[in-house]
């Protein structure tokens, strides 16, 4: 069965204009017909359509809501985007999949991207909370500066990836269960030293991935695979 996103107000559920015209255009769904859905913000429901147009569709909500068990941790990826933007969308989706809570994209001295399209980044990011049967949507943040990052970061622990030679901790050594964690990994050229320094000196700490140098995009879908695998152990 299709789930779809909606905003549920008591026992009814609007659908996004995008899922609408999912379930009417493509799937051909028709009032009467079952469905699932997802608020978004870790409820499943399941409904019948009442109202079925491209532009909108209401169902009315039969049970639920059936609430999402939450992780354990809570991990917010800042990334610098790549050059070749596909290769960041790639592991934006398997990142969802295997579980993140926040993404941040970062503007860096050495960044060869500057402009991102946060719509089909949203959009990517919904397909794959539906395709991995998740209720909750991780929070997707615009690009923002290196310094607006550091500056505006809260977590219990916030760790640099970094490739110059300096004191690290394996990223296997970190302890990821209940806490809120923010990592940086930076562009394909690296961050600069004078930004490295910046996070050092605001309490981020240096982590290694390995002997292995890694692409900016499976840095990142490392770190979401290493935090998943730590906290379930």
């Amino acid at each position: 069965m299709n789930i779809f996103i909606a905003l549920v107000q008591d026992k009814v559920a609007i659908l996004t204009s995008e899922e609408s015209w999912h379930c009417a255009k493509v799937l051909r769904k028709k009032a009467g017909d079952n469905i699932q859905l997802i608020d978004g913000k870790g409820n499943y429901y399941d409904a019948v359509l009442e109202l079925v147009t491209d532009k909108k569709c209401t169902a009315n909500i039969t049970s639920g809501p059936v609430l999402q068990l939450k992780r354990n941790y809570y991990l917010h990826l800042a990334i610098a985007p790549t050059k070749q933007i596909d290769r960041i969308e790639w592991m934006i989706e398997k990142a969802v999949e295997i579980g993140i809570d926040e993404i941040s994209f970062i503007n860096c001295k050495n960044s060869e991207r500057t402009v991102i399209k946060a719509e089909r980044i949203h959009k990517i990011v919904e397909s794959a909370v539906k395709q991995s049967l998740q209720a909750y949507l991780p929070k997707v943040n615009g690009l923002i500066s290196f310094k607006e990052i550091i500056n505006a970061s809260k977590e219990d622990q916030r760790l640099i990836a970094h490739c110059y030679d300096s004191e690290k901790e394996n990223l296997k050594q970190i302890n990821f269960k209940s806490k809120s964690t923010l990592i940086l990994i930076g562009p394909e050229g690296d961050f600069s030293k004078e930004e490295v320094d910046i996070a050092l000196s605001n309490k981020f700490k240096a982590v290694s991935f390995g002997q292995n140098r890694l692409r900016t995009e499976t840095a990142g879908l490392y770190v979401c695979q290493a935090a998943s695998i730590l906290s379930s152990i």
